[in-house]
């Protein structure tokens, strides 16, 4: 087959739409064909399939890559639709947003520049605005879409850096330091339930993990204001510079949203850039009712946004915002044979010079058609939906005395262990993680385990608007069931 033929242009466009709908045929089969959310294969029962594939001898068509295709991956994924995937923070897609995929995909336009992009970067744009102006950021707000929540604070926190330096530069006792030695004394406040990206970034920044400050919890796991307080008197008698404070609304455990108003009024008072982590929570800004958990947002000086996670997006989508666009020139960097300086004067809009990524994707589009065919109040009800799970499994939960509940439910996340009479903290450690194990290989559902005071906990991740009590009381029956085994063996 010659290799031209393969390209898609206009002389292909037949091909390209009979292909793509053989790929479209068979996940919309396989999809149909499910009846739970993973098969259970271990990775050493796959691994020989894929390994045993030739990638030296092509197949012959489309067909039999497909078919292929489906025995190595296709069969075997982990489906995020199914009714009892409550794991991690991977959302059902929307239809709308997988028709921008397909289109995405093949246009295939780089948002790093205006000529690369034209009408795409202008539709990212207004989606940036619309966002901000939900955020309430303010008429001079700004930003850029994103891979991820660990690019969004990131970017976020080199901003922050970044003006936290100019500040010292400007103070006479720091006269003739240069960097890395004005980095030294920097620090970033953040609640100890709090995303691991904002140590990475630390790290990334050249500040070191030792430069974030975990501030104490309440028992919903929300950042103590009074511990941030103390926390911030103390690193400024010392000496130290409070670069940042990020409050998370929306920890990845609890679905915890720090008390952002008094967060808020902390930063201005120690003049630390406030960074709020809402990869999570940001779907709030399309709820119906529970907009008000995100009271106080609107005082960050930048915002972490996951369109994958609460706005039913397929990865990846995210976003930085900023409430000073000026601050984004913080990142700007300009080349002559990419985005030269003579063009940001003619106003061209070449996004690269707001990004920490050169060539990126038009994630935006997804966005976009979503909004245009759903609406934000379509986006709203999917989430008030699961929400609205989360605090009826929480009762349920609470009710029943061979389960303890770490937190009620703020989001749509719950924290639990299965812990019947009798059954002691070592013990339960042991116990839910093999439950997880064997659910997991059961693939009936997939739940996930994290820690909470160094002791094992499982979790659920409730995202799924088709997702009903009864599905979950299933999954915990599957616990029960998991765990009572467990505990017979261990007495026999």
């Amino acid at each position: 087959m010659a290799a031209a033929s393969q390209l898609f242009n206009a002389h292909t466009t037949g091909r390209y739409r009979a292909d793509v709908m053989q790929g479209v045929d068979l996940v919309a089969k396989t999809v149909a064909g499910t009846t739970r959310p993973f098969t259970g294969i271990p990775p050493a029962r796959l691994l020989p399939a894929v390994d045993s594939v030739d990638l030296e001898s092509p197949l012959p068509d489309t067909a039999a890559a497909l078919e292929e295709l489906a025995g190595v991956y296709l069969r075997d994924a982990v489906y995020f639709h199914d009714t009892k995937y409550a794991a991690h923070l991977n959302c059902p897609v929307v239809i709308p947003a997988l028709v921008g995929e397909a289109i995405l995909s093949a246009v295939n336009s780089s948002l790093d520049t205006w000529d690369q992009s034209a009408g795409a970067t202008l539709i990212e744009r207004r989606l940036i605005n619309w966002t901000a102006e939900r955020l309430g950021l303010g008429a001079g707000a700004d930003g850029v879409f994103t891979s991820g929540g660990t690019a969004s604070n990131l970017q976020g926190l080199l901003i922050a850096r970044n003006h936290a330096v100019e500040e010292l530069r400007l103070d006479p006792r720091h006269d003739g330091r240069r960097l890395p030695a004005l980095l030294d004394g920097l620090r970033i406040f953040t609640s100890e339930a709090s995303h691991f990206s904002i140590s990475k970034s630390a790290s990334l920044l050249g500040l070191g993990y030792d430069a974030v400050v975990p501030i104490p919890c309440d028992s919903h796991r929300r950042m103590d204001p009074a511990a941030l307080r103390t926390a911030l008197a103390e690193s400024t008698g010392r000496g130290e510079t409070p670069m940042a404070i990020v409050a998370t609304a929306g920890t990845t455990d609890f679905g915890s949203i720090d008390p952002l108003a008094a967060v808020a009024a902390l930063a201005r008072e120690h003049g630390a850039w406030l960074h709020v982590d809402a990869a999570y929570g940001g779907g709030l800004i399309t709820s119906l009712r529970y907009r008000h958990l995100l009271e106080g947002i609107e005082a960050a000086d930048s915002v972490t946004v996951d369109y994958h996670k609460t706005f039913f997006q397929p990865v990846s989508s995210s976003a930085l915002l900023v409430r000073n666009a000026a601050s984004l020139g913080h990142v700007t960097l300009y080349s002559d044979y990419l985005n030269p300086e003579s063009a940001a004067r003619e106003r061209v809009p070449n996004q690269v010079d707001k990004s920490l990524q050169t060539t990126r994707r038009f994630d935006a589009l997804k966005l976009w058609l979503t909004l245009r065919l759903m609406g934000a109040d379509g986006i709203g009800l999917l989430l008030d939906a699961a929400v609205d799970l989360a605090a009826e499994v929480s009762a349920v939960l609470a009710d029943d005395p061979d389960f303890d509940l770490a937190a009620p439910a703020q989001l749509s996340t719950l924290v639990f262990r299965y812990l019947p009479p009798g059954v002691d903290d070592d013990r339960s450690d042991a116990l839910n993680r093999h439950i997880r194990k064997e659910i997991f290989a059961s693939g009936e559902a997939v739940i996930a385990g994290t820690t909470v005071a160094g002791r094992h906990y499982l979790k659920f991740t409730l995202l799924n608007a088709e997702t009903t009590v009864d599905d979950v009381r299933e999954i915990l029956t599957l616990i029960r069931s998991a765990g009572d085994a467990y505990l017979a063996g261990a007495a026999a």
